[in-house]
């Protein structure tokens, strides 16, 4: 193998703390395999003849639409001697014969090694892609990026599964939860910050302004300010959406913004689209992103290059 495709491989390594055997079984048995790992929907085991024969599998993965791409696979698995720590390895190939999966043929390895009450877990791996130059450019700017991530995030999910003892379903269900409520509380903010106060002021934000009485002569001016603000909080909650702080400021501007608007003019509760039609369901969503913030699996979590040695 090149440098160039050394470089290109794919990297994870988890500390997980747990026993050698446990870990591997989590790893090399499919029904568990597939609970844990993004990259797989189905692994099913050939039959062999003897324990040293070489692991045959079919593997497959639903990509949505009602399409999933299939392949086939080989591991093998061996001890390593290294520096005195328990070292167990598991080759493997894989390859698909679909013309719809951009993955031709692979290999890689998986590597564990007991280090105090851990077991450092890591692979390693690298494939070929098809439709030439677009496949390649497709793969290095999108695909290898977003595999290498659910690579990494699919073992942060495995182990809060041995450590936490949280079931893989209920760790993705809770995320799912948490990243649609906090989509959706984002584009709210986005949509109040952009729509009716940069692009149509006219429709009412504007006029509120003025009855308010606050920015006497500047409420164009205030009125732009704050839709960039509230453009800009979208984007800041979105990126620091693990913080409880970060929660904690949304529902103080929820109830501080349409607060201001109500006391100086309190007849727009009675218009069919008012500030508690919108403040009411945006808090809901950020009780619900909030409550659900914590134990998220994290692909940073994961180194995503190998630690250089002293003498490198």
């Amino acid at each position: 193998m090149s440098r160039k495709r050394k470089d290109r491989s794919i990297y994870v390594e988890a500390a997980i703390r747990t026993d050698l055997d446990t870990l591997w079984n989590y790893t090399q048995i499919p029904s568990k395999h597939v609970q844990w790992d993004l990259r797989f929907t189905a692994i099913e085991y050939l039959p062999r003849h003897t324990e040293e024969e070489i692991q045959r599998f079919h593997y497959q993965t639903r990509i949505g639409f009602g399409l999933a791409i299939a392949g086939t696979g080989a591991t093998r698995a061996g001890w390593l001697e290294k520096g005195g720590e328990p070292t167990r390895l598991s080759t493997l190939s894989f390859s698909s014969e679909q013309k719809l999966s951009l993955i031709s043929k692979g290999r890689g390895y998986w590597q564990y090694t007991e280090r105090g009450e851990d077991v450092i877990f890591l692979t390693r791996y690298d494939y070929k892609t098809r439709f030439g130059a677009a496949g390649k450019a497709f793969d290095r700017l999108l695909f290898r990026p977003l595999f290498g991530w659910a690579t990494a995030w699919s073992f942060d999910v495995l182990k809060i599964w041995l450590e936490q003892h949280i079931p893989p379903a209920a760790t993705i269900q809770r995320a799912l939860i948490h990243y649609v409520s906090l989509m959706l509380l984002a584009l709210l903010w986005l949509y109040q910050g952009i729509v009716p106060k940069l692009l149509y002021p006219e429709t009412g934000e504007l006029e509120q302004l003025h009855a308010s009485g606050l920015f006497s002569g500047w409420e164009q001016q205030a009125l732009v300010l704050l839709g960039l603000f509230e453009a800009a909080l979208a984007v800041i909650f979105v990126v620091f959406h693990r913080s409880s702080m970060m929660y904690r400021l949304q529902l103080l501007l929820l109830l501080l913004l349409p607060a201001i608007a109500l006391l100086n003019n309190p007849e727009l509760l009675q218009a069919a689209y008012n500030p508690a039609t919108i403040t009411i369901p945006m808090m809901g969503l950020c009780l619900v992103a909030r409550w659900t913030c914590k134990g998220l699996p994290n692909a940073s979590r994961c180194l995503r290059r190998p630690k250089m040695k002293a003498h490198e």
